[in-house]
């Protein structure tokens, strides 16, 4: 496959960036010649994946954490339709948080991620698809690979987003979480599942899930598979910091759905409202907040694996 990278070189702590002649290197005697470009703010990997696959590129590689391939995946899209259903999305996984990599048991290492890349082994991949209001109070929608989540979910990425990471993916999620949810009061939200009646209540966090993780390795799906056509829906309601500090383990290793204040199901939509502020998240980033609609399209576009 022709295939072209889409690098960010401030991932792994600028690393990427720096070590970028090594790391090309190995690229390509693994792969080849390929195309590259690099990020240099906020959407850039939209519109770099959108120009690739217009000039034939048919494998886009994020390389950097799940901001990049967030970004990478609205650029598969434009006008509300795939550029090329049949283009493979890529990745060499250089960030710190990792979660999108988690649900596929795939770790740092590059030569792993060159082998991905090497093959031609490709499976469906479902895309989410979110309708929501941005932090202007403007109608926005966006594409997402992994989860979207609102609640106190999204509080903590907004939290860890705005520091600095310094303590590395792990452990600045924890402290957001920690430092999040010692203030944190469950919402009242409304929501209508598949179109079905609306139900009022209050939740600590909902995640309409394609992938298992968020938040550095929470563990909020563990049956979710990313080519079933459904979203994984995670509603958790009444959770306090005591809850995540006494019951943590639960919520790392998904044993948190056999829990009480757990509801685990599976949808296509989700629909959102409430009359309080609650903001929205889509793998890492917030770039909004209630009401929403999240949808599915299922096999959009495929997934080197």
């Amino acid at each position: 496959m022709k295939t072209f990278l889409v690098v960010n070189p401030r991932s792994a702590g600028g690393e990427t960036g720096k070590r970028w002649a090594e790391i090309s290197g190995q690229v390509t005697r693994a792969i080849g010649d390929f195309g590259f470009g690099f990020t240099e703010r906020a959407m850039d990997a939209v519109s770099m994946t959108r120009t690739a696959l217009a000039n034939g590129y048919e494998c886009i590689a994020a390389v950097g954490g799940d901001g990049t391939v967030n970004e990478v995946v609205n650029g598969f899209f434009d006008e509300g339709k795939a550029i090329n259903p049949n283009a493979a999305l890529g990745l060499i996984p250089r960030g710190t948080g990792g979660d999108f990599r988690r649900a596929f048991g795939w770790e740092l290492d590059l030569d792993s991620a060159l082998a991905r890349l090497r093959t031609d082994k490709t499976e469906p991949f479902d895309v989410g698809f979110v309708e929501y209001v941005n932090h202007q109070g403007q109608k926005e929608s966006r594409y997402f690979a992994n989860i979207a989540s609102f609640g106190v979910s999204a509080a903590v990425a907004h939290e860890v987003n705005i520091g600095s990471k310094a303590l590395g993916g792990n452990l600045s999620f924890l402290w957001g979480t920690v430092k999040t949810m010692a203030k944190y009061k469950d919402r009242r939200v409304r929501l209508r599942i598949d179109g079905g009646e609306p139900e009022e209540l209050g939740i600590t966090v909902v995640a309409a899930s394609n992938g298992r993780y968020f938040g550095s390795g929470m563990c909020v799906a563990p049956k979710a598979i990313t080519h079933d056509g459904v979203f994984d829906l995670t509603i958790w309601h009444d959770y306090g910091l005591s809850d995540f500090v006494i019951k943590s383990k639960g919520v790392y290793n998904g044993d948190h759905i056999t829990w009480d204040k757990t509801r685990y199901l599976q949808c296509r939509t989700l629909e959102a409202e409430s009359d309080e502020e609650v903001f929205l998240e889509m793998d890492g980033e917030v770039p909004g907040r209630l009401p929403c609609r999240i949808s599915i399209l299922p096999g959009a576009i495929r997934l080197k694996v």
